[in-house]
C-alpha cells in the first residue's frame, strides 16, 4: 500500500538518511588499493554503531531461495553492478566501485548508494559515473507533485540512452519509510506522463545504475546476490532517498551543513 509521510516524519527519516550519508562518507575515504571489502563493511558498521542505527541490509531475505544478506553495506566492484557481498576481496588500483547503505533510525529507513574509481581510474569509468550521477540529478528535479512516477523514470533514462548505456529495468528505484522497500517501483527508463501521480509527501528512493557496454541484461551471480553485467561491462550505481514536498524535492540523504568529518574507522 502506498503510504504519504507528514513533514515530521520526513523530518524523521532524514536523521536515518544522515546515517547513510556518514556511512559512504566513511567508507569512500577508506577506499584504497588494498583494502578488503569486509575492511569497508566494518568502517560502516562502526558508523551505524555509533549513531545507535540499525542495519536495514544485514539478513535481509526478499524471499526464502536467496540467502540471507550477510553485510551492512553492498560492496560491487567492476561488472558486478548491484549487491555485491563485502568480502575478503582487496580493491586494486583502477577497479570502479558502487557502495550502496541503508540505516534504521527510530523505525525509519534511508538508503543511497555511490561509485567511485580506486586511484587514478580509468577516463571511460569516470565518465560513466558521471552520467549516472547526471541521470540521479535529472530524476531527483522530476519528483515534483503534479508530475508523475513516469516523468523520473525517463529524465533517467534519456540521460543513459544519451550515452549508450545499457539499462535493465528489472531493479530500479522503489519507495521507501519504515521498510527498505516499499511502494511504488521507480524504474531507471519509463514513458513522461504515464503512471502514479507524484503527491507531496511520497519519499522514494531514486537510483540509476548503467552499464558501459550498452547491453541490457543482467545475470546474478553464484552467491545469489551479485548482480552482474550481462555483457561483462563495468556499471555504476548512484542513489539518494528523496521526499517529495510542495517546496521541491528533498534529498534526505546528504551529509547536513552541521556534520562533523566522518572517523573513517579500523580496517
Amino acid at each position: 500500500m502506498l503510504e504519504l509521510r507528514t513533514p515530521g516524519e520526513i523530518d524523521a527519516m532524514q536523521a536515518a538518511g544522515e546515517v547513510v550519508a556518514r556511512m559512504l562518507a566513511a567508507t569512500r575515504a577508506a577506499a584504497v588499493p588494498g583494502v578488503r571489502l569486509r575492511e569497508l563493511d566494518e568502517i560502516a558498521r562502526s558508523v551505524l554503531a555509533d549513531a545507535g542505527a540499525g542495519a536495514p541490509f544485514l539478513h535481509y531475505q526478499p524471499h526464502p531461495g536467496m540467502p540471507p544478506y550477510p553485510g551492512v553495506i553492498c560492496t560491487s566492484v567492476d561488472d558486478v553492478a548491484l549487491h555485491g557481498i563485502p568480502t575478503g576481496r582487496r580493491l586494486a588500483e583502477g577497479d570502479l566501485l558502487s557502495i550502496d547503505a541503508g540505516a534504521s533510525v527510530d523505525g525509519w529507513v534511508g538508503d543511497a548508494a555511490i561509485s567511485l574509481t580506486i586511484g587514478a581510474g580509468r577516463d571511460e569509468d569516470g565518465a560513466l559515473i558521471a552520467t549516472a550521477e547526471r541521470a540521479l540529478e535529472a530524476g531527483i528535479a522530476a519528483a515534483v507533485p503534479g508530475g508523475r512516477l513516469g516523468d523520473v523514470s525517463a529524465a533517467i533514462g534519456a540521460v543513459g540512452r544519451s550515452a549508450g548505456c545499457g539499462i535493465n529495468t528489472t531493479h530500479g528505484g522503489h519507495g521507501v519509510g519504515r521498510r527498505m522497500h516499499e511502494e511504488p517501483s521507480v524504474p531507471n527508463e519509463g514513458r513522461a506522463g504515464r503512471g502514479l501521480r507524484l503527491r507531496a509527501g511520497l519519499v522514494i528512493a531514486i537510483e540509476p545504475w548503467f552499464m558501459a557496454g550498452g547491453d541490457d541484461r543482467c545475470w546474478i551471480d553464484d552467491d545469489g546476490w551479485s548482480i552482474r553485467t550481462g555483457d561483462g561491462s563495468r556499471a555504476a550505481h548512484v542513489e539518494h532517498t528523496v521526499a517529495v514536498t510542495d517546496d521541491g524535492p528533498r534529498i534526505l540523504t546528504r551529509l547536513s551543513r552541521t556534520a562533523t568529518s566522518p572517523s573513517p574507522g579500523r580496517s
